[in-house]
């Protein structure tokens, strides 16, 4: 079918054999790409119970079938599996090229089993997957080892792989491309553990869509809506096409005057000295753009420190997350460390967001004297020691004396270190929260506590509060019941961005209506029910609900729906969000299943299965129903 390849690889590492098989042209239909074949697969052929770092769970890099051609934002790809650190379904996404190579190489996604007895990496050239010794690479950093994978296959090489976090299987290990990572929930992890060290492919452009000059057309008038954005008086500054391609992202500056930005572990909403992270700041450090794959804003851009204690720190970045991973998280308002924390983890393969989030958690606790430095390798972590930042992540990687204790997450730790110290482990289902205070943007805090994923903040991103973009609707920021329809909209729309697979910044800015992607993939597929926006928001419906269902089996219920006592308990502290406290969570997750078509318990019915085309899974999910 046009716009797709129609094929996969599957790659069982276990008995080292690759073999080409066929999408079903219903799963293309009903699930559409991306994330949505990622949850079809992983529901049909992971079973419940099994552990995520075991040869059972299965590893998936999925394109879209937007990927490679002239669309704009429309090659990322992502990775799905099991997550080690939540045991819930987890997705990555990543940018740079990978993507549109994979597609060029006939390939809709890959699909690893197994695990390799020794180091290996899968090698793909037209279409066909070779397994191949990578003892040599084992132990390199990820740039190293595309740097070493380049030279063996030649510069047209693309390349997915992980660094030592991954193979010491530190549970929030990432999978790096270029400079882009796939981070959350320890994907990296589970590549790991299957001693699967890269992915490599080498393809040239090929691409073929239904209805090439209706497709050309489609592309310039996503062109013309991305320049428009400089004159809407709907977007921030810097919140446009001009403002995106001049500074990228990233800049902290809204969070902190809106009032909810994360420092000394989520308990004050605004930093002191945050003007010195501003877009304008880390501005001044651009050296050259960069971008991905079809991609005019071209947001990426390497930074580099020119003097002080981290001169000659360079990274492609920081985004917004990271920025406040290694700033509030530890409240330290240094821009070079901020860079030079950012590189370190990119090429160690570590998801900045969670890296940041345990460390400012290991602060508090040591602040509340639960552990001392005989516990930290004699490191004093207290708030705006920034000197032990870089230290601590480099023992995390390596999983080095107390390196190992922070390698496993928040809540991990605190299970370890005991005392109640889980009363300030700022996490949901086992995945740290990122740089936004539920209590500051209370929508993006219960979709938080819904997420199927735990705390990720692109499984239902809240654009109403964080811009104040009135879609569907405006949204009160405040407010908690009466939000229940934000959430599930929020979280849908997610997931159907998931499937083409669509750049989050142009698809939650409104610079690209799910009309005009409807468009595009039916002159990319023919399908026709692709450019019905209800169509489409039922298949991210569909794939929300599958998820649940995934979860649902290995014993996620509404006791899991929840955040961490403090943004329940304990008001916020200082700015315009001081004082605020979620008081209403029971009363959302009840508006919110009823919303959803589940129970009171957040087990979807067999009802709204029926009505989503999943009835295969009633069997599974019907004896949860209470």
């Amino acid at each position: 079918m046009d716009g797709f390849t129609g094929k996969f690889l599957r790659v069982n590492l276990s008995k080292a054999e690759v073999r080409t098989e066929t999408v079903p042209e219903q799963v293309r239909e009903y699930f559409v790409g991306g994330r949505g074949f990622g949850i079809k697969y992983l529901y049909d052929e992971v079973a419940s119970g099994i552990d995520p770092l075991g040869p059972e769970n299965k590893l998936l890099f999925l394109n879209g079938p937007l990927a490679g051609t002239n669309a704009q934002s429309c090659s990322r790809w992502a990775v799905y599996t099991k997550s080690p650190l939540t045991g819930t379904v987890m997705r990555g996404i990543c940018g740079g090229d990978f993507g549109a190579w994979m597609k060029w190489a006939g390939l809709d996604f890959i699909i690893i089993e197994g695990k390799a007895e020794k180091p290996v990496y899968l090698y793909i050239e037209e279409g066909r997957g070779d397994i191949r010794d990578a003892s040599e690479l084992w132990s390199n950093d990820t740039v190293l080892t595309q740097e070493s994978l380049r030279k063996i296959h030649g510069p047209n090489v693309r390349t997915a792989c992980i660094g030592p976090a991954g193979e010491r299987l530190v549970l929030y290990s990432a999978i790096c491309s270029g400079r882009r990572t796939a981070s959350r929930g320890g994907t990296g992890t589970v590549m790991g553990s299957k001693n699967l060290k890269a992915v490599a492919i080498n393809a040239k452009r090929r691409i073929k869509v239904h209805d090439p000059i209706a497709f050309a057309q489609l592309v310039k008038e996503q062109i013309r809506s991305y320049r428009a954005t400089e004159g809407s008086k709907i977007m921030l500054p810097g919140f446009n096409f001009k403002g995106f391609s001049k500074y990228g992202t990233g800049g902290i500056q809204l969070a902190n005057i809106k009032g909810y930005f994360p420092v000394r572990n989520f308990r004050y909403g605004v930093m002191d000295g945050y003007k010195k992270l501003t877009t304008h700041e880390f501005g001044k450090l651009i050296q050259q753009d960069t971008g991905c794959y079809g991609c005019m804003i071209r947001c990426g851009k390497i930074r580099t420190v020119r003097d002080g204690l981290y001169d000659g720190a360079s990274t492609e970045g920081p985004e917004f997350d990271s920025i406040w991973a290694f700033s509030g998280a530890i409240d330290s308002d240094e821009i070079g460390l901020v860079i030079a924390a950012d590189a370190l983890c990119d090429d160690l393969g570590l998801d900045t967001v969670s890296t940041g989030n345990t460390i400012g958690f290991a602060f508090e606790l040591f602040e509340r004297g639960l552990i001392t430095s005989k516990d930290t390798d004699g490191f004093e972590l207290t708030w705006g020691n920034s000197a032990v930042l870089l230290p601590l992540i480099r023992k995390i990687a390596r999983r080095e004396g107390f390196g190992d204790l922070l390698a496993d997450g928040t809540k991990r730790m605190a299970e370890r270190i005991g005392k109640n110290s889980i009363e300030y482990a700022m996490q949901v289902k086992g995945l740290e929260l990122p740089a936004y205070d539920p209590r500051g943007c209370k929508a993006q805090g219960f979709s938080f506590a819904t997420s199927n994923m735990g705390a990720n903040h692109n499984y239902g991103y809240a654009f109403q509060e964080v811009m104040g973009l009135p879609f569907p609707r405006a949204v009160d920021r405040w407010a908690e019941v009466g939000n229940g329809d934000i959430v599930k909209f929020n979280q849908d729309y997610g997931a159907l961005s998931d499937t083409p697979i669509v750049c989050a910044f142009p698809w939650d800015h409104g610079w690209l209506s799910i009309e005009l992607v409807g468009k595009l993939l039916l002159a990319a597929t023919g399908i026709a029910e692709f450019e019905d926006p209800d169509y489409l928001m039922k298949v991210g419906e569909r794939i929300c609900n599958l998820e649940r269902c995934f979860n649902v089996r290995d014993g996620f219920s509404r006791k899991d729906d929840t955040l961490p006592r403090r943004f329940l308990e304990e008001p916020l502290q200082n700015g315009p969000a001081e004082g605020q406290v979620i008081t209403h969570l029971d009363a959302l997750l009840d508006e919110y299943y009823d919303l959803r078509g589940w129970t009171r318990n957040g087990i979807p019915t067999s009802e709204k299965l029926e009505k989503l085309r999943l009835s295969t899974v009633i069997k599974d999910i019907v004896k949860f129903i209470k």
